[in-house]
């Protein structure tokens, strides 16, 4: 079995199953992120705690995280590097290592993910969830040609004849728009440039037509003509093979082209989630606002105002303190920050909520 085909039906070595603690159904106090009314849920997360064991201690990665995916919804989920927005995402995959302990629920059209079988997520993997990865050069197998990579998935899975899954595979590298199909289906991943490598690692993920799709970082270290490329594929899946996307990113221009909602994360938790409109035009957290400030992709003013920071750095935690984790970079800040942890809370509108005891409620300059 190449490397890749792992991906879809197995964790990579060294990986346990998507939960390691039995499942619950959520917590008081746990950071909801809800669909805002657009329809009912396929993927729900109530209360995701992901912990590493690591030899200084135990290492709090994600804290009490809840959200949810309409159908043909894209969620995009964002913060700055370390967050644990990524974490976050493998873990509904089941793609964590061992040392990871994941608490809560993940269910998918009603049923638990956090620790089901072996057997239950291979099936599940691939067919009805499935993962891209932001490194294609490495996730690919450089000893396979991505017509046998493609084909492989489809083997598993739906049981094809290598004939059959070889046609299909043209088909999906054409769905995901890699010219001459026909021929570039027998190239080896060296020979692609970075863009078709990452469509070819789409097409891998598209080939059993799963129900959610979760894309880490799919524009990342690619220039902008061909994020553009890979942008307008991931949306035209979704219109034509009614996929539900759950968007990882840092990049907020890339969440304005795509999303219908986002949930920012800061330091392991969900501090603000909005329609992408409601929350472009109005951050209701200091950090969100501090993020749009600081893009040079996101706003009215993108590419011709000053571009701003955020003061501090992001808090490594060996444990989620019970205070608000961003309150010591927070002009805002005031005694209860550092005392009490904020829970999300409607603010302004039913559909946009806020984990801030200060939240911005003036017009922001973006």
């Amino acid at each position: 079995m190449s490397a890749i085909s792992k991906v879809n039906t197995e964790p990579p070595a060294g990986t346990g199953q998507v939960g390691s603690t039995a499942a619950g159904t959520g917590q008081a106090g746990s950071n909801a992120a809800g669909t805002g009314g657009v329809g009912v849920p396929v993927l729900e997360v109530r209360g995701l705690t992901v912990t590493f064991r690591t030899e200084d201690g135990p290492l709090s990665a994600v804290d009490r995280v809840d959200f949810e995916v309409a159908d043909q919804e894209v969620l995009a989920v964002v913060g700055e590097s370390g967050c644990g927005k990524s974490v976050t995402a493998m873990s509904l995959a089941g793609l964590l290592p061992r040392t990871a302990s994941v608490d809560g629920s993940v269910r998918l059209d009603g049923r638990e993910l956090v620790g089901a079988d072996k057997k239950t997520l291979r099936s599940i993997r691939g067919r009805e969830i499935a993962y891209i990865f932001q490194e294609p050069m490495t996730s690919l197998n450089p000893v396979f040609t991505v017509g046998n990579q493609i084909g492989e998935v489809l083997r598993i899975h739906n049981g094809l004849s290598r004939s059959t899954a070889r046609k299909r595979s043209v088909e999906l590298l054409k769905l995901v728009g890699i010219p001459s199909a026909e021929r570039r289906i027998d190239d080896y991943p060296h020979q692609l440039s970075g863009g078709m490598r990452q469509r070819v690692m789409i097409a891998m993920a598209v080939a059993c037509d799963p129900k959610v799709l979760i894309a880490d970082e799919p524009t990342t270290a690619l220039d902008v003509t061909i994020q553009a490329g890979i942008l307008d594929v991931l949306r035209g899946l979704r219109e034509r093979l009614g996929t539900s996307i759950v968007l990882i990113t840092h990049d907020l221009g890339v969440v304005a082209d795509l999303a219908d909602r986002v949930a920012v994360m800061y330091a392991g938790r969900v501090v603000e989630t909005a329609n992408v409109n409601e929350l472009f035009a109005q951050p209701k957290h200091p950090y969100t606002a501090g993020l749009l400030a600081a893009s040079p992709s996101a706003g009215r003013h993108a590419g011709t105002h000053r571009l701003n920071e955020i003061p501090g750095l992001v808090p490594v935690l060996a444990e989620q303190p019970n205070a608000c984790t961003f309150a010591d970079r927070c002009s805002r800040a005031r005694d209860t920050c550092t005392t009490e942890q904020p829970l999300l809370t409607a603010e302004g509108t039913p559909n946009h909520h806020v984990a801030c005891w200060n939240p911005v409620r003036e017009p922001v300059e973006v």
